[in-house]
């Protein structure tokens, strides 16, 4: 009836460091992408296409983060490492579900640099309200087939033996581990869905930004060059920082990567690149800047 997170147990000596640590980066997390969220809603300047992909991106972030971090501030201060059985489920379904709509969503930010930058006579047209909508709405939806299948397919087999799941969250990779049955059509499965989730919108991203390089080469103004490549450049960082955790950990084979270092590079797009998102975003962003001014009376 429930498992029990390894977590960073086998670092017993630094439990209180790494929960001051976890805890400082989970507040900036929420601090940061909620002020995105208020910028890019309250501010009529910033109700453009990309402002709507990144406060969605935002909103995103906050759900992955509620998710997972609670509960394992909870485990580094307290020690309670048990969690029920559907509460592991539930945990499972949101981390595929997110995971799944982001690597979408961050495809579909792509595709508005790469109109704004290649096309930007059509960019009002083929990027109005409407379109707009129903490509973040399409994000949201990718994320429930694959975590409604996988989920009910891996929690219908019986686990024994040990109830120690070696991570700090429930995931696939680990709790296949507990299963006593045969589990190889699920493993193939799992690969396609894995593969059909990262790298389709990873292809996306990275045609977009070929045609993106391709255009801002031909500019014959260096200022013009200069101002295209640093509308991308916030993206880029993003999709780098959450493709090079994500796609080693989840498409690399298992043998190739210990138990621990997977720990630790799940920590990394768990917790770290969560709270640089609102930062890389922002930081130099004087619009994000001027309309979090207004919106607290600043002026």
């Amino acid at each position: 009836t429930y498992f029990i997170l390894q977590g960073f147990s086998h670092l017993a000596t630094l439990q209180i460091f790494l929960f001051e640590v976890v805890l400082l980066m989970f507040l900036v997390t929420m601090t940061g992408n909620t002020l995105i969220i208020i910028a890019a809603s309250t501010d009529p300047a910033l109700h453009t296409p990309m402002y709507y992909f990144l406060k969605n991106l935002a909103i995103l972030e906050i759900g992955f983060t509620l998710n997972i971090v609670p509960k394992m501030l909870v485990d580094l201060l307290l020690g309670r490492r048990a969690i029920s059985f559907s509460a592991c489920a539930l945990q499972l379904f949101f981390v595929l579900s997110f995971i799944t709509s982001e690597c979408f969503l961050l495809a579909a930010m792509a595709y508005d640099r790469y109109t704004a930058i290649c096309h930007p006579l059509h960019y009002a047209t083929r990027m109005n309200r409407r379109v707009c909508f129903q490509m973040v709405t399409a994000c949201w939806l990718a994320g429930i087939p694959p975590s409604v299948g996988l989920t009910g397919w891996l929690f219908s087999y019986p686990f024994c033996g040990s109830k120690e799941i070696k991570h700090f969250f429930c995931d696939i990779t680990p709790l296949l581990d507990l299963v006593c049955s045969d589990t190889y059509l699920f493993k193939v499965l799992l690969f396609f869905a894995t593969t059909v989730i990262i790298l389709i919108p990873f292809i996306l991203i990275a045609a977009s930004y070929l045609q993106i390089i391709r255009t801002i080469l031909q500019m014959p103004s260096a200022e013009g060059r200069r101002r295209a490549f640093f509308t991308c450049f916030a993206h880029l960082v993003v999709v780098t920082l959450f493709y090079c955790t994500t796609g080693v950990i989840h498409l690399k084979p298992k043998s190739s990567v210990l138990a621990d270092s997977k720990k630790l590079m799940a920590l990394s797009y768990t917790v770290v690149t969560p709270m640089l998102n609102p930062i890389i975003y922002s930081l130099r962003n004087k619009e994000v800047k001027h309309a979090l001014k207004k919106a607290f009376g600043r002026r």
